[in-house]
């Protein structure tokens, strides 16, 4: 059964004022509770089913946004369930705030920086492919690199679902054995870096993402999470609305072009 509320602290939660001043919003027949005029204050609401309207217009409860930074530990899933019963994010992490969902994925064998928040249009805009924002992943792979191949990386492969690009791919340690890279990413497809490595011959044996937009995972451990500071959200809303002008600025230049 949906949790109900007080009428009163509905009506605080909707940022409308003090208690006395909501009480004077009963008391002067302005509060409507789906289309009746309520007379007690103490009426219990449902607040994800009834509609409360004050003064002829409908509220709804502020929702306190939250951003955070957490460390996804390898081997485990992020999912809130999962039907395969397999340790989720949400498990291995623990305490996160409730109403908690991912700012997209990591696959199961990867680790590192995962972003996770309530607000789902900051979320959207962050993971939807069009908005190019910036992944960094250390990746391992078993094999030294040539050049000709982080050339591709960058250029393009084609896989199934089409053609997958790095934007940036440095080489930072390589050997016979084993090369570790620094790849940067823009669009997010499933399992990308994977699929994109073993297109050129090669396998991931160590994936962990270092950085999502603006956002860095220090010194976090896996398992830890911290809530972001007001000035790494105003950075993650920057580049969201940079990249929103761009593709305007974009669509408005193509099609000045077609009209030439």
């Amino acid at each position: 059964m949906p949790a109900r509320i007080r009428l009163n602290k509905f009506l605080r939660d909707c940022h409308l004022g003090s208690r006395r001043k909501c009480e004077l919003f009963v008391e002067r027949g302005l509060v409507k509770l789906n289309g009746e005029v309520v007379s007690e204050i103490g009426t219990l609401v449902d607040p994800t089913a009834d509609v409360v309207e004050v003064d002829g217009e409908t509220v709804t409860p502020v929702v306190e946004r939250f951003y955070v930074a957490a460390y996804k530990p390898r081997g485990t899933v992020v999912t809130a369930s999962d039907p395969q019963e397999r340790e989720t994010v949400f498990q291995a992490i623990g305490d996160l705030p409730e109403g908690s969902f991912t700012v997209g994925r990591l696959d199961m064998e990867s680790e590192g920086l995962l972003l996770l928040t309530n607000d789902g249009k900051l979320s959207h805009r962050l993971s939807h492919p069009r908005f190019q924002i910036e992944r960094v992943y250390e990746v391992e792979i078993n094999g030294p690199i040539e050049k000709e191949v982080t050339e591709k990386l960058t250029g393009g492969v084609e896989l199934e679902d089409g053609i997958a690009k790095a934007k940036c791919v440095e080489v930072l340690r390589q050997s016979k054995g084993v090369s570790k890279l620094l790849i940067t990413l823009t669009e997010g497809k499933k399992r990308e870096i994977r699929r994109m490595m073993a297109a050129c011959g090669y396998e991931v044996i160590f994936l962990k993402r270092t950085r999502f937009g603006t956002i860095e995972i220090g010194d976090l451990e896996p398992g830890k999470w911290r809530h972001l500071g007001r000035d790494e959200v105003r950075g993650l809303r920057r580049i969201v609305e940079e990249a929103y002008i761009s593709k305007l600025k974009g669509a408005e230049a193509e099609e000045n072009s077609h009209n030439d």
